[in-house]
């Protein structure tokens, strides 16, 4: 076994639950199972989902792909106890799932404002209240919350998304402290432009007239490293975070954004 063999097996006997089954809760999932873990992966879309155990049996890998709505309550509650029922308890939480609605605050629908806190606000929550009396039964966990740059500089036109994103900031602290004496660790992590379907999305909104690579490279050049990042890029940031070697590490946002938030626009 080679160094590199040893250090992604950090996850052996864990238990994890990500939620969101495409970009990087997928890259997340995959990493996780590579390390070892057990993996439930929660996605409301079937077919990703099926994407994703396809994946994960072609690897060898241990991914379970379930239907669940990170929004509605009872949902969650069975996923979690779906991830217990399987694999005997839970060790980590990595809560990916997120909706991306545009607009300011003059055009964006209530509709698209009350679903974007639910997904990408309360669905954290949400996960957290069911997730947390399991790992505490374990001795402790870790939990990733999947924030972004826009959580701390924004563009214009994404008002509810950057809402949601700043307040997982917060809500990330506030986890962090209230259930530090048990062992659970919560951090957030922010990242800058990532080849996802969130982005391909934006690639459709704003480059409508152009190729999506041409949208891409754009995207990129606003990073000061000259390019846009991959899933697996942030995945080896949360394995890490989800890691015994991040034992001292809680309440903490970590970037992964190429340089995007570093400086000014001011050259």
């Amino acid at each position: 076994m080679t160094g590199q063999d040893r250090a992604e097996q950090d996850f052996a006997g864990k238990v994890a639950l990500v939620t969101g089954t495409t970009g990087i809760g997928r890259a997340a999932a995959l990493r996780l199972a590579r390390g070892g873990a057990a993996v439930l992966a929660c996605g409301i879309d079937s077919a990703a989902n099926h994407e994703l155990t396809a994946l994960a049996l072609a690897q060898g890998l241990s991914v379970t792909a379930y239907r669940a709505d990170v929004a509605n309550p009872d949902s969650v509650e069975a996923a979690v106890a779906e991830a217990v029922d399987l694999f005997g308890g839970l060790d980590i939480v990595v809560n990916s799932a997120a909706v991306h609605p545009y607009g300011t605050v003059l055009n964006t629908s209530w509709e698209d404002i009350r679903r974007c806190m639910e997904v990408n606000v309360g669905g954290i929550m949400l996960t957290g209240r069911h997730a947390i009396p399991e790992m505490e039964k374990r001795g402790g966990g870790a939990i990733v919350n999947l924030s972004s740059a826009q959580g701390h500089a924004c563009q214009q036109g994404v008002a509810a998304y950057v809402a949601s994103k700043g307040a997982i900031h917060a809500l990330t602290r506030a986890m962090a402290l209230d259930h530090a004496a048990a062992g659970v660790r919560v951090n957030s992590v922010s990242p800058g432009s990532i080849r996802t379907p969130i982005l391909e999305l934006a690639a459709r909104k704003l480059g409508s007239e152009l190729a999506q690579d041409e949208v891409f490279a754009r995207f990129g050049a606003a990073h000061p490293l000259g390019r846009i990042g991959e899933p697996e890029e942030v995945a080896e940031l949360i394995a890490f975070l989800c890691s015994d070697k991040a034992g001292f590490i809680t309440g903490s946002d970590y970037g992964i954004d190429g340089g995007l938030t570093a400086g000014l626009a001011v050259k």
